[in-house]
């Protein structure tokens, strides 16, 4: 799936059924959700709603899916541009990690 903002696509090491990854097509700084300003507000809401039709199109809207964000080495980011996981089809544990 893609836009003129965003680009959705399937994760190369898929940690269940669905993982698809939702990225901004132009980084413009957003390399850590922590690192936005009030300028990325429409690009993050746009990069979110983008996250919930790629669960709606992999046949989440009912049974549910999570969404991720990792955020700096603590949080498990490896890379550093902006990215959404849509992970979907099996039942997630809690906590996480």
């Amino acid at each position: 799936m893609k836009d003129d903002e965003a680009l959705a696509f399937r994760d190369v090491s898929p940690q269940a059924p669905t993982h698809v990854l939702v990225i901004p097509k132009q980084r413009q700084g957003l390399t850590r959700l922590t690192k936005a300003t009030p300028a990325h507000k429409a690009l993050l809401g746009h990069l979110m709603w983008v996250a919930a039709e790629v669960a709606r199109t992999e046949g989440h809207a009912d049974d549910g899916c999570r969404f991720i964000v990792n955020d700096g080495p603590a949080g498990c980011q490896s890379v550093y541009h902006l990215h959404i996981h849509v992970l979907g089809g099996r039942q997630m544990g809690w906590p996480p990690g």
